[in-house]
């Protein structure tokens, strides 16, 4: 793979640990409840798009693993650092806990729901891409998003808080998620044109999954 291919799955990468690891803040915005990862992680279903349109679902596919691997990684490591004992000074137990330590459940709803949602956006793009005969970027992006967020936000949101809020509450959350970040990617679609253009054209593929095997497992 070329050194374009590698840059876009090191963003992507970058992208989803950043967010796992800012997540822990919540912010408001427009008078709805977020967490701070929504500041980046939507980037990374932006990166998926440009993966999934120019190399193809086969190439997202092993970036989508790669992530969750580096992910896995990245809260192994943080466990780890969590159960050696402190030093008398500097940054307390308590302060490394409140920031990094994740609870067990809300890891398990992180992981289930990006796989759900990144495979799904990957294969909703591709397909579209097929039936569009590779015209409207902006229809497949944005359709994939719709798709793959509202999948990611359902998922993680009942995973991790089903039975802690009311039913109502929960779905404003979700929804309240899904639109934030539906309209992140809508915001980024220049962007997209603009880099999917210039890398087709520097990379000289244009990749359509008509032969496909579109089991996310298989790498």
């Amino acid at each position: 793979m070329s050194w374009r291919f590698v840059t876009c799955a090191a963003l992507f990468v970058t992208c989803l640990l950043t967010a796992n690891v800012i997540a822990a803040k919540l912010i408001v915005v427009a008078g709805v409840v977020l967490t701070a990862g929504i500041v980046i992680f939507p980037l990374s279903y932006v990166l998926g798009d440009v993966l999934t349109e120019v190399w193809g679902y086969a190439a997202a596919r092993r970036v989508i693993w790669l992530g969750f691997a580096c992910n896995a990684v990245m809260v192994a490591a943080i466990w780890i650092g969590g159960e050696v004992p402190a030093a008398p000074f500097g940054a307390s137990q308590f302060a490394y806990d409140e920031v990094l330590g994740l609870a067990p459940r809300l890891l398990f709803a992180s992981f289930v729901a990006y796989l759900v949602g990144e495979f799904a956006n990957a294969f909703v793009l591709a397909k579209l891409k097929i039936a569009t005969q590779g015209r409207w970027l902006w229809l497949r992006t944005i359709g994939s998003t719709i798709v793959g967020q509202a999948l990611d936000s359902a998922v993680f949101v009942t995973l991790a808080f089903a039975g802690t809020m009311p039913g109502p509450v929960l779905g404003g959350v979700v929804v309240g998620q899904w639109l934030a970040k539906v309209l992140y990617e809508a915001a980024g679609t220049p962007l997209v044109y603009a880099v999917v253009g210039w890398l087709k054209a520097r990379e000289g593929v244009d990749a359509y999954d008509r032969q496909t095997d579109f089991n996310p497992i298989r790498l």
